[in-house]
C-alpha cells in the first residue's frame, strides 16, 4: 500500500506534520477497499479503488462539500484525494460510529434532513456527474423535473439493464412508465433541494457524541421526495425520524404512489451492478406504479 504518498498528501492537505502510526482494514464496503488510519495526531478514514475510479472520488469529495455547507446535519468532512500508482484514494475525516442510535438520535436526523432539503437551487442537476455505487449519474442542469426523472434517472437504468441482458418484457413495460410519468406530476412540481442521492439505512450513523452523520453521498438537486423514498427501500429508519421529517416539512399526498417510481431507479442500479433478483423486483415496481396510475 502507498503509504508515504498518502502520508505526504496529508501533510500537504493540512498543513501539519503527518505521520501515519497504524492502518486496519474494515469491512463492510462492497465497491471501496477502506482503511482506518491512525496518524500521530488524528485519525483518517481512507477509500482505496482502481485509479480510473479518481473522478468518482473527486465527485463524492464534492459532495460532501455541498452537503458540509448547508450546515444542516453532519458529515465526513473530506481532506484529500488522488491518485497514486494503480489506486486512486479518498482521505476522509474518521468518524467513530455506533450504530444508529436512540429516539434522540433519529428525530434529530429527520429534522435535520428537512433543513437539509430547504436548501435549493433554481434547477434540477449538479455541477458535475458523479455516480450512484460505481454506476455513472448524469447530472446535467434542467428546468422540467419530469424529462430529468425520465432521461437523466430512469431512462438512463433502463439502457443500462438493456445492456447488461434485463428481459425485454421489463424493457416494454419502463417504456410504458416513461410515457406515461407525466400522469404522476400533474399537480406537483417539486423544488430542487439539495439530495444526499443515496439515502439507505447504510449510510448513516450515529457519533459517539450522539450526533447523526450521514455518508457516501450521490449528490444533485432534485425532488427531496426521492431521497425519503431510498429512506424506505432497504430500511434504517425509525418510525420517530419519519414523523420528525413531515413535522419539519410534510410530504405532498402524491408521495405515497411516487416512492416507487423513485425507489424503482435504485433498484434499476442495483440490477445492473449486481444482477440476480433485481429485474423481478423492478418488473414488480413498474406494475405497481402504472396500476396505481389507472
Amino acid at each position: 500500500m502507498p503509504w508515504q504518498h498518502i502520508a505526504r498528501h496529508l501533510r500537504e492537505a493540512t498543513g501539519r506534520p503527518v505521520e501515519i502510526q497504524s492502518h486496519h482494514a474494515l469491512g463492510g464496503g462492497c465497491i471501496n477497499e477502506v482503511y482506518r488510519v491512525r496518524s500521530t495526531e488524528r485519525e483518517f478514514f481512507i477509500k482505496f479503488n482502481h485509479a480510473t475510479k479518481v473522478n468518482m472520488f473527486t465527485a463524492e469529495a464534492a459532495g460532501l462539500q455541498t452537503l458540509a455547507q448547508t450546515k444542516a446535519v453532519r458529515v465526513p468532512q473530506p481532506i484529500a484525494h488522488g491518485t497514486t500508482g494503480q489506486r486512486a484514494y479518498l482521505i476522509l475525516e474518521y468518524i467513530d460510529l455506533g450504530g444508529q442510535g436512540d429516539r434522540n438520535a433519529n428525530i434529530r436526523l429527520g429534522e435535520q434532513l428537512a433543513k437539509l432539503h430547504s436548501h435549493r437551487e433554481q434547477c434540477y442537476g449538479w455541477h458535475t456527474d458523479n455516480t450512484l455505487g460505481t454506476t455513472p449519474q448524469p447530472n446535467h442542469w434542467g428546468t422540467d423535473w419530469v424529462v430529468f426523472w425520465r432521461e437523466q434517472r430512469l431512462r438512463h437504468q433502463v439502457q443500462l439493464a438493456q445492456h447488461n441482458g434485463i428481459g425485454s418484457r421489463v424493457l416494454r413495460k419502463a417504456e410504458s412508465l416513461q410515457e406515461a410519468l407525466p400522469a404522476l406530476f400533474s399537480d406537483y412540481t417539486p423544488a430542487a433541494s439539495v439530495l444526499h442521492g443515496d439515502l439507505w439505512g447504510g449510510n448513516w450513523g450515529v457519533s459517539a457524541a450522539g450526533e447523526p452523520v450521514i455518508f457516501d453521498p450521490a449528490v444533485y438537486f432534485g425532488d427531496r421526495e426521492s431521497d425519503l423514498a431510498m429512506t424506505e427501500l432497504f430500511g434504517g429508519f425509525s418510525a420517530d425520524f419519519y414523523t420528525a421529517y413531515r413535522a419539519t416539512w410534510p410530504l405532498d399526498p402524491g408521495y405515497s404512489v411516487r416512492k416507487t417510481l423513485y425507489n424503482l431507479y435504485h433498484v434499476l442500479n442495483h440490477y445492473n451492478l449486481f444482477g440476480g433478483g433485481y429485474a423481478t423486483q423492478a418488473e414488480a415496481m413498474i406494475d405497481q406504479v402504472l396500476a396505481e396510475m389507472r
